[in-house]
């Protein structure tokens, strides 16, 4: 089955990912936003929509945020007495008979629980290496493209 959506744990991934955001918070929305940052960069890169789910149904730990949800990069949080993991673990089972799913989360028991229902898990750290790869095979191509284009544009002076 085709990978149809990328579910992410995003208070997991943030506290696994130290140089995103330095001297910021994990909880606060600076670090929220340089993660969707870089998600967003990277569902250009793959193709593939991305979910992020936070934990926290309070004004505090959502705080202010500069990031809009798209459907192509979703942001979530969960409602007083619900958590992230419920909320993925849901929409996982909503996905089924769309798709596999992965889920990005350092959380056993919701990979376990994930894998169960049909779906793909992996630990930050691998999705982390995932999208720093993929964001530098990007910028290669980029600079590539860009001398190409500079080249041509050179030899019709």
């Amino acid at each position: 089955m085709p990978l149809v959506r990328i579910f992410i744990d995003g208070y997991s991934l943030l506290h696994q990912w130290r140089e995103l955001a330095p001297g910021k918070p994990r909880h606060s929305a600076a670090a929220r936003d340089e993660l969707v940052r870089i998600l967003t960069l990277y569902r250009d890169s793959a193709g593939t929509p991305i979910t992020v789910f936070f934990d926290g149904s309070s004004p505090v730990l959502r705080g202010p945020s500069e990031t809009r949800s798209t459907p192509e990069m979703e942001i979530l949080f969960s409602r007083a007495g619900q958590t992230a993991d419920d909320m993925i673990e849901r929409a996982a089972h909503r996905m089924q008979p769309y798709g596999e799913v992965l889920v990005v989360t350092d959380d056993h028991a919701e990979r376990d629980t994930v894998v169960g229902m049909g779906g793909m898990a992996t630990s930050c750290w691998n999705f982390i290496q995932t999208v720093v790869d993929a964001l530098a095979e990007q910028q290669g191509e980029i600079r590539f493209r860009n001398r190409r284009e500079q080249n041509q544009f050179n030899r019709r002076l």
